[in-house]
């Protein structure tokens, strides 16, 4: 499974730090929505989904967590610790965000809007899902 981390420019100066983002210029898709998360409780995990269409960028803008990502086969576990970094999700990717630091403010930019239908909730559906829709290459 191939990570995809984006290092956004950061520009600052004695007043502070400023990241800005742009569309398909920043971020490989188009911008339809924008949530974040904060004061998560300790020891909770978040996610536990995948989907069929949307695309996100995941930016930890303050604090720490983490994700681990699962297309099926194999998963991984990415930090995100940095304003200025932001990890890409494909769709037909299972997703879990936990080990939130207590200042943690984890941004998501999505390719789409709320669309419960595009949602995969069940992992063994996921698998399921994934096997049915696996390309050639796998």
């Amino acid at each position: 499974m191939q990570v995809i981390k984006y290092m956004f420019q950061p520009h600052g100066d004695d007043r502070g730090q400023l990241v800005a983002l742009e569309e398909f210029r920043d971020i490989p898709f188009q911008i339809k929505r924008v949530y974040y998360m904060y004061d998560t409780v300790p020891d909770v995990v978040r996610g536990h989904h995948a989907h069929k269409v949307l695309e996100q960028i995941l930016i930890c803008i303050h604090g720490s967590c983490k994700i681990r990502l699962d297309n099926g086969i194999e998963k991984k576990v990415v930090p995100l610790e940095k304003p200025y970094e932001g990890l890409y999700v494909a769709n037909n990717m299972w997703r879990e965000m936990y080990d939130f630091s207590p200042d943690a403010v984890l941004m998501v930019l999505a390719s789409e809007l709320y669309d419960e239908s595009d949602y995969i909730r069940d992992y063994d559906e996921f698998k399921k899902y994934v096997k049915e829709n696996q390309s050639d290459g796998g």
